[in-house]
């Protein structure tokens, strides 16, 4: 071969090696050239004020996830029944642990439930379901979760696109690197694994140092669940869930039907489901069929059940968050 020709070969096998590469390997993939970004960068450059050199710099060191794309396929809230759900966080050690995260923050903890009416055992739970007390917050940096589901998730990517725009302000509010920090697959970071738009709203500054981290302070973190759970409607003293017995014949089109409480107390007894004496009829609830251990169970959720749902729509993740609550309260006392 001769040497030009040797010369040329070698400078294109050069300049496509770092392509091949790439191909090989998709987590290596960043976002500064996808075009959809160029469309966001153009778009928080000019509503929001960021320089697009920096936006440009921040997205090119943006990576794709595939298994980002993997996981948010099958959440555990729409392949497990409940009797599978229920022992992943209704455990002896998580409820030990939840314990000893009570004891160790339990001033914080008296606190809050009298600001906010919100039980210290559900605030407990909550962080107990979503990150192990603290122990595991997620391990996806936030910019390339948010970018993954914001730029190769089209069935959600209006909804994580809005959530990157709010990550990038919460990062310029909060004078943080966007490269750092790291949280779920879907984003969500801290103690109580808020999404960045729930950061932005909900979470407070709860010891008074004048600067909001749910990440690594414990006290901020439960402020800011009672804060959202009051936000949301929480109604200190009542109940959230009881059980109740489906009669033969009973109406099984409105099982599952929705989590928010639609159906009175009253027409729930004549569609043939039980209901608490000590409830009053014109409340509404919601009626579930679980499949438990033994079976099927019937559920009541009522309206503070339903707040439980807006921190995760799903009745699975309710039901474990209560269940655990309760169990770590009664353990406890």
């Amino acid at each position: 071969m001769d040497k030009p020709r040797c010369q040329w070969l070698c400078m294109l096998s050069a300049a496509v090696a770092p392509l091949m590469a790439l191909a090989a390997d998709p987590e290596k993939v960043t976002y500064q050239q996808h075009q959809e970004t160029h469309r966001f960068i153009n778009e928080v450059a000019d509503n929001d004020g960021f320089s697009k050199q920096q936006l440009n710099e921040w997205f090119a060191s943006a990576t794709k996830k595939q298994s980002i794309l993997d996981a948010i396929s099958r959440p555990a809230e729409k392949t497990l029944t409940w009797k599978e759900y229920r022992k992943i966080f209704v455990t002896d050690s998580r409820i030990d642990k939840g314990i000893d995260f009570w004891q160790t923050h339990q001033e914080t903890l008296a606190k809050a439930e009298q600001d906010f009416g919100v039980p210290a055992e559900v605030i407990v739970a909550i962080i107990g379901v979503e990150t192990r007390y603290g122990k595991h917050k997620g391990r996806y940096r936030v910019i390339d979760a948010l970018s993954t589901l914001a730029f190769d998730y089209p069935k959600r990517s209006a909804f994580f696109r809005k959530e990157l725009r709010e990550f990038l302000l919460l990062s310029r509010e909060q004078k943080l690197d966007p490269l750092e920090p790291v949280g779920s697959y879907a984003g969500a970071m801290g103690y109580g694994q808020f999404i960045p738009s729930s950061y932005r709203a909900y979470a407070i500054d709860y010891d008074g140092d004048e600067f909001v981290d749910i990440w690594n302070n414990p006290v901020d973190a439960i402020g800011s669940v009672a804060n959202y759970f009051k936000r949301h409607g929480w109604r200190s003293g009542e109940d959230v869930t009881v059980r109740t017995r489906a009669s033969r014949g009973h109406d099984v089109s409105i099982l599952n039907q929705s989590l928010k409480p639609s159906l009175t107390l009253k027409v729930l007894g004549e569609s043939g489901f039980s209901v608490d004496d000590t409830l009053a009829g014109d409340r509404t609830a919601t009626v579930m069929r679980l499949e438990g251990r033994w079976g099927s169970e019937y559920w009541l959720g009522l309206h503070n059940f339903y707040v439980i749902t807006r921190y995760n729509h799903s009745r699975l993740y309710a039901m474990a968050v209560w269940q655990l609550s309760q169990e770590i309260a009664k353990k406890r006392s």
